[in-house]
């Protein structure tokens, strides 16, 4: 192995580190919406509770595809973008020469959901072949058919909010129709909306003195709960142009108990909070 080579390496991995820091400011900032901002997405339970998987062979693809990892693990090695951290460092130069000496690496292992893949094996491969601008990747597929959004146009960059929705609806089983008009833009408040519901049925256990199962509280919130409330803000245009209802519920909920520590409404109350700056 040559001094140079290694060189080379070490400032390949500090180029790559280097654009992970800046995307992580940018996140902090509140560009959230910033190329690889963040961790590395986790995609439990694929392709075990995902739904069915059916192997495909090896095969080249896109590497701007793979955005996340089915091994909590490796979450912590890797921004979003798939830059390295600091602990990657030895093993990542050591992938990174045997690239660019031309060595055949093995091909990596992904499972695929819509147009976009998690990793299973090979995460290495996939930052050193980000970093040296590769555009395709030799790799094992698995196709996994998601229970949650399975339509082919579904994108890597879908997949948190896959699945934060799928434990969501674990944790509030809806009828069908009622699942359908749940919709978060922001992945993780789809467990701030959980908490929220269980809260609400626990409340509502103690005003009625019974047990209510899950199902059943899921569908009395929905009836009792969340449709009279999104009504009541659409005939008050309190839903924002960029928002779902879900998003301007989780918002006026919120916002409500933060300004006036309740959780009864009335129009003094909506009129209240739609006077009031948040």
């Amino acid at each position: 192995m040559s001094t140079w080579m290694q060189i080379e390496a070490e400032k390949a991995f500090g180029r790559a580190a280097r654009a992970r820091r800046r995307g992580l400011m940018a996140c902090r900032v509140g560009l959230r919406r910033a190329c690889g901002c963040g961790a590395l997405a986790i995609h439990h339970g694929i392709p075990a509770r995902a739904g069915a998987a059916a192997p495909t062979g090896v095969r080249e693809i896109d590497v701007d595809a793979i955005g996340a990892t089915v091994e909590p693990n490796r979450a912590g090695q890797f921004d979003g973008a798939f830059r390295p951290m600091p602990p990657t460092r030895d093993r990542w130069t050591r992938v990174w020469m045997a690239a660019e000496r031309g060595v055949t690496l093995p091909p990596i292992s992904v499972v695929q959901v819509g147009d976009g893949y998690a990793v299973r094996d090979g995460h290495h491969r996939v930052s050193v072949a980000r970093a040296l601008g590769r555009d395709t990747i030799e790799a094992y597929v698995v196709e996994v058919v998601t229970r949650i959004g399975a339509e082919r146009s579904l994108l890597i960059g879908d997949l948190p909010l896959k699945s934060h929705e799928r434990l969501f609806h674990e944790r509030v089983p809806l009828p069908a129709r009622a699942r359908e008009r749940i919709s978060l833009t922001d992945p993780w408040r789809y467990a701030w909306l959980a908490e929220g519901v269980e809260a609400w049925a626990f409340r509502t256990m103690q005003d009625r003195a019974e047990f209510i199962d899950r199902r059943t509280a899921a569908r009395l919130w929905f009836e009792e709960d969340y449709l009279p409330i999104v009504d009541m803000l659409a005939d008050a245009g309190m839903i924002e142009p960029e928002e779902t209802e879900t998003d301007a519920y989780i918002r006026i909920v919120g916002q409500r108990y933060r300004m006036m520590r309740t959780h009864e409404w009335s129009e003094e109350i909506l009129a209240r909070l739609r006077d009031e700056p948040e």
